[in-house]
């Protein structure tokens, strides 16, 4: 059975450079924050963005404890993104839906999430890559994953490729896209 956590790392694994710039566009809980500041290692940075005190809360304690100090912690939509950050970055991560452990009443919405990913792709170097974690299981999460998919395939795939990972006989299992600029 496959491990999705485990595809999430490897599909953008190979677009995290030591010494770049990443985002963890959904801090939560901020393990993607701590995965991807120690792949860019202490000359990169890693910008986590939040709209929930409590996510921005328990990351900052995350981070505290195994000693990081490469990352900014951001109380703000990642539709903001290009507020805070300028770019390039090396990789980004999404991880749609609500904070684990968290008020589920309060999720990502796909009008966020749409100009959070165009702003991403945007900003992303030569051969850096977004991975976008979709959970259909809620109706919101349905919706993001339908616009995303419409929006994602009106790129140019010779410069910026789109791709996208489903288990197909679970339709509320999560799924991944990986948008890779060429």
């Amino acid at each position: 059975m496959i491990d999705l956590l485990a595809l999430e790392k490897s599909l953008i694994s190979p677009h995290v450079k030591e010494g770049g710039t990443a985002v963890d566009f959904t801090m939560g809980n901020g393990h993607d924050t701590l995965w991807l500041s120690r792949a860019v290692g202490q000359g990169g940075h890693v910008y986590a963005f939040d709209i929930q005190e409590q996510a921005l809360e328990s990351t900052a304690s995350l981070l505290e404890a195994e000693n990081v100090s490469n990352c900014s912690l951001i109380l703000d939509s990642h539709s903001n993104v290009k507020k805070h950050v300028a770019g390039p970055i090396c990789a980004g991560l999404f991880n749609l839906g609500f904070l684990p452990g968290g008020d589920k009443s309060i999720t990502t919405l796909a009008d966020t999430s749409l100009k959070a990913i165009h702003d991403g792709i945007d900003l992303l170097d030569k051969d850096g890559g977004l991975l976008v974690a979709v959970y259909p299981g809620h109706a919101e999460g349905a919706r993001e994953g339908e616009l995303i998919e419409q929006m994602l395939s009106e790129y140019d795939r010779r410069q910026i490729c789109c791709s996208k990972f489903k288990i197909i006989n679970s339709p509320s299992s999560p799924f991944f896209f990986l948008i890779e600029r060429k």
